[in-house]
């Protein structure tokens, strides 16, 4: 009798585990299903961001509890500030809404720029889909087709450029600022996609943004010949791009090289990152998580990546998390110096014509 009663006890008792462990994620099945998943892009269709982000978002529902239906919505302007303060402020924190905005706009909030009405350490962070590699590219018709043509140049070469807070803005900033590279930015540019358009018609001569975004959208003009990676922005070469020169092998002062070194890990590392709204329910924020990295290594997916050409080699929410936070750790005297860099002149910048 004993024996059966302690047969009995632990069978109970393994009910009890197994209803306990299951519940979190039958009650997130519940929540999620029937429901629609929003993916907020802060940039124009066309774009790298946009691309990687309807990509995802075709295979992401499948690895939410739920199996929840995806849509894709571009909300436009400010260089993605309307976006991540949309996200931040106006959201709601149900998990219901993922944004994809530049990561590099929380560093914008710690130089102090008042567009930016967030904490960047508050977001709950999915992660990111690739680290980007940065890169400037020339139009043939600049006539520059090398670092060291660029840095000879005897006119300022135009770039175009989003705006503070922009990758394209800022990495042209930063590298006029470490190299004395010539060049006056162009802001104003929606997104990548009008760059390129005003490269090819002569209204600039490039752009710098990431190789992983560069490559499947200008492909004709890379192919063509019309248009050419002239240097790299990253800390160590890419393995497709090995005969192109890197930034900071020209860096000839310290201050020079943390410049650098800052633009790879913000515009790099936690640029291309997914948030949800702060104050989203942790067990909501952990299943997205786990969705994103398992969306990132579905071979449906990947088989899909290729096809776009998308780079892909991700990095988790908790690293994304840490990266952004880190900003926020930034000695004074490097806020200050990157507040004279990459604010300096916007009150005075140039706008496409």
């Amino acid at each position: 009798m004993r024996h059966i009663k302690l047969i009995a006890w632990l069978s109970n008792l393994v009910l009890l585990a197994l209803f306990l462990f299951r519940t979190p994620l039958h009650a997130q099945e519940s929540f999620y299903r029937g429901k629609t998943l929003r993916f907020i892009v802060a940039y124009e269709p066309g774009g790298g961001f946009d691309v990687y982000t309807r990509t995802i978002a075709r295979h992401f529902g499948k690895h939410v509890p739920g199996n929840p239906t995806t849509i894709v919505e571009n909300m436009t302007g400010a260089v993605g500030m309307i976006a991540a303060n949309y996200i931040y402020n106006q959201a709601k924190p149900d998990g219901l809404t993922i944004g994809h905005f530049v990561g590099t706009l929380i560093l914008q909030h710690v130089l102090g720029n008042e567009a930016a009405k967030f904490d960047g350490r508050k977001f709950g962070w999915l992660g990111v889909p690739i680290a980007d590699h940065g890169v400037c590219a020339l139009t043939k018709a600049s006539g520059i087709s090398t670092l060291d043509g660029w840095l000879t140049a005897k006119e300022p070469v135009k770039m175009g450029g989003h705006g503070p807070g922009g990758v394209t803005s800022d990495t042209a900033r930063i590298l006029r600022d470490a190299l004395g590279v010539p060049l006056r930015v162009v802001d104003g540019y929606k997104c990548t996609g009008p760059i390129r358009l005003a490269a090819e018609s002569g209204e600039i001569s490039g752009g710098c943004w990431a190789w992983e975004s560069m490559k499947p959208t200008w492909s004709q003009g890379f192919e063509s010949g019309q248009v050419k990676v002239v240097v790299q922005t990253a800390l160590k070469p890419h393995p497709e791009l090995k005969d192109v020169p890197v930034a900071i092998d020209y860096a000839k002062t310290k201050e020079a090289r943390q410049l650098l070194e800052i633009l790879d890990h913000a515009y790099g590392t936690s640029f291309r990152s997914y948030s949800v709204p702060p104050g989203t329910p942790k067990d909501r924020l952990t299943v997205l998580q786990k969705a994103f990295l398992d969306t990132l290594k579905d071979p449906e997916f990947l088989a899909d990546a290729k096809k776009a050409k998308l780079d892909i080699a991700p990095i988790d929410g908790a690293a994304t998390a840490k990266t952004l936070a880190g900003f926020y750790d930034l000695d004074p005297p490097v806020v200050a110096k990157l507040k004279k860099v990459l604010l300096s002149d916007v009150s005075g910048r140039e706008t496409p014509q």
